[in-house]
């Protein structure tokens, strides 16, 4: 078996969704508690799809911690890279759900105990066995948390894994926009694939995502690949020398938390299986359709780790669009 483990860093906390759609919080009078967090998503998107994933990160030494990382087991997610703080609360997040499936969120850290995980609690042997090493950008925040981070992706790069970057702009955790492109775009070049949403593009470019060259201008010379996710319309990708759109599926969405991270976990579950997939044109949009079929189901379903799909769940909508 060739060594394929992903891990997954950073933040996991608790969503609040309001238990009826297409309310605000404000008038939302019950809600329901689910596991979130971006490279938490992942990782079990990671392992349900049949890949091997490892989470390090930290959470609070307090109910909702311990129920963070018994899912993450649940899911067959390693947790030996995972810590808890004795002195600091598990994140929340309060995420309400507009009549059209998109979110707003409010959240509840000060600090929480992700943003206090510090270089010296690095698991660095469970980091060196990885193939691919996979962040976003919530982790580069505040210290201690940002030097965490760093520390563990120099430790991969040095080891020769693929690092994988989802920027997954959350604005309101930042100080001001400034910084968290600032922020997003410290480690950019470091990363060897790229995932961004169109969204995300025009924040960070301050252009147009529909334009190839306001997406080229996030291009640096050491990514093998850059996509941009549009969605229910699919993806974009870019590599040194081809690029393409894939298209995506048309299906009613209850709830799009989580599809990004769906995405992500599937494509990174193909390359961890087959690196030549940055210089196969056909491989990677045959990866990439599997992907965007694994963020369309993803949105049918309330929360983000309930509703990750299966590899039958996708090969289905796969063959039904046919």
């Amino acid at each position: 078996m060739p060594n394929s483990l992903i891990i997954s860093f950073g933040e996991m906390l608790i969503d609040f969704v309001p238990d009826t759609a297409g309310v605000s919080l404000a008038e939302s009078s019950g809600f329901l508690k689910a596991p979130g967090g971006a490279p938490a998503n992942v990782a079990c998107a990671i392992n349900k799809l049949g890949g091997k994933a490892a989470f390090i990160g930290k959470v609070g030494d307090d109910e909702f911690g311990r129920m963070l990382v018994d899912i993450l087991k649940q899911n067959g997610v390693n947790t030996d890279g995972v810590c808890f703080d004795e002195h600091a609360r598990t994140a929340l997040a309060f995420v309400t759900l507009k009549k059209n499936g998109e979110r707003e969120f409010m959240f509840y850290r000060n600090p929480s105990a992700d943003m206090l995980l510090k270089d010296s609690e690095l698991n660095m042997g469970l980091i060196k066995q990885a193939k691919i090493f996979h962040y976003g950008s919530i982790s580069l925040i505040s210290e201690p948390c940002r030097s965490a981070h760093l520390a563990a992706m120099k430790a991969a790069k040095k080891a020769g894994i693929l690092l994988s970057y989802d920027p997954n702009v959350r604005l309101p955790l930042w100080p001001s926009q400034d910084a968290a492109r600032e922020g997003i775009k410290s480690i950019w070049n470091e990363a060897d694939f790229i995932k961004v949403s169109d969204d995300e593009v025009n924040f960070l470019t301050q252009g147009d995502s529909d334009k190839e060259e306001v997406v080229m201008s996030l291009w640096h010379d050491r990514l093998k690949l850059l996509v941009v996710t549009d969605g229910e319309k699919g993806c974009r990708y870019f590599t040194k020398n081809f690029r393409g759109r894939v298209g995506g599926f048309s299906v009613t969405p209850v709830d799009t938390t989580g599809a990004g991270d769906s995405f992500v976990g599937a494509l990174l579950v193909s390359i961890a299986n087959n690196f030549s997939i940055f210089e196969d044109e056909a491989k990677l949009r045959e990866a990439l359709a599997f992907a965007n079929a694994c963020g369309a189901i993803c949105t049918t379903k309330k929360g983000a780790i309930p509703a990750l799909p299966t590899p039958a769940d996708a090969q289905d909508l796969l063959a039904k669009s046919k």
